[in-house]
């Protein structure tokens, strides 16, 4: 068995030890939901870059368009989906509720597992 570390090796709970390295940490697989592209046009205003916590919104710089999303960092939050103004004018549009998972909107979220890109 090995040696147990005593509590003045272990370092204090929530200290950062070597900063920029949460990109070696692949979060992705603790999601339940995850965002893929629907049917409405994406505008390309970065408002889901912007908020995403995870920086897990992909972006071609070059073009200046969103092209998709980092599944190995992204935890499935749906911010992104929230603060979409194309999202916003679906349900506007559908003077109504609209799931989460509504093919119509331009970023969807859809349960882990269920649908094929």
């Amino acid at each position: 068995m090995a040696e147990l570390k005593g509590w003045r090796d272990i370092p204090i709970g929530g200290m950062i030890l070597e900063a920029g390295n949460a990109e070696q940490y692949l979060t992705g697989g603790w999601r339940a939901f995850r965002p893929v592209f629907g049917a409405a046009e994406c505008i390309h205003c970065f408002q889901c870059w912007l908020f995403c916590p995870d920086s897990s919104i992909l972006v071609d710089a070059e073009n200046e368009k969103m092209i998709g999303f980092d599944l190995d960092h992204c935890k499935g939050c749906g911010i992104c989906a929230s603060v979409c103004p194309v999202n916003s004018k679906v349900i506007r549009q559908a003077e109504g509720e609209v799931a989460r998972d509504d093919p119509r909107l331009c970023i969807r979220m859809v349960e882990e597992g269920k649908f094929q890109e």
